[in-house]
């Protein structure tokens, strides 16, 4: 549904994004090339890779090449996800395809390393992110994967996106075919998502040991 008075959103900015457990902040090819290399290259790694464009680093001019170039992407426009309470960079994440005249964004090229994944550091960046562009006027937020990448599509779910069906044979990544899983968040449904959020990343919701006491649910 169009909203009365829509206009196109601007761009979203290379800017920081500041939460209570994680800073989102643009891509810095010298402050996180060494803290996403010692990350990137935790146990699992190629797992973590396998549906990426990219493959697992193997060296530190591997990915200051793969920083440097990113860093400078206006689309997609890289961030870099950093824990508060250690102040490294565990990971990347990335929004794209950016469509102001129809007020669409997605966000892609995500990796979040083992020290945040499935944590508050990660949902509380993928909240950041998404409470950024909605606040812009973007109508519709994105998620697609590979239909193989199970962890992926729990991770939509989980994060209340609505799924939208898979397209077919729609690339080729590393050489084999990939049928995309498509999802979306949109605008009018965003206000009860951010409630939901905002109720579970609440610091009386974690335990000494940044365990959750509530699941996340809207």
């Amino acid at each position: 549904m169009l909203q009365d008075g829509w206009r196109s959103p601007p761009r979203p900015e290379r800017k920081l994004l500041d939460g209570r457990y994680v800073r989102v902040e643009p891509l810095d090819p010298a402050t996180h090339t060494d803290h996403l290399l010692a990350s990137a290259q935790e146990a699992g790694a190629d797992d973590r890779f396998r549906y990426l464009f990219e493959e697992t680093p193997q060296d530190r001019a591997v990915l200051q090449a793969w920083t440097e170039k990113s860093s400078q992407s206006q689309d997609p426009l890289f961030f870099a996800v950093i824990d508060k309470r250690t102040g490294r960079a565990e990971g990347r994440q990335a929004l794209m395809r950016i469509d102001e005249n129809n007020g669409v964004i997605e966000i892609g090229h995500i990796l979040w390393g083992p020290a945040i994944a499935r944590s508050r550091i990660s949902t509380e960046a993928f909240y950041l992110a998404a409470d950024y562009i909605f606040g812009l006027g973007y109508r519709r937020f994105e998620w697609k994967c590979n239909n193989l990448n199970e962890p992926s599509k729990k991770a939509a779910a989980r994060f209340g996106f609505q799924p939208e069906g898979v397209f077919r044979q729609h690339m080729v990544a590393k050489g084999q075919n990939r049928d995309t899983a498509w999802f979306s968040i949109l605008d009018h449904e965003w206000p009860r998502l951010k409630a939901g959020y905002e109720a579970w990343l609440a610091p009386e919701n974690f335990d000494a040991d940044g365990q959750q006491r509530a699941r996340l649910s809207f």
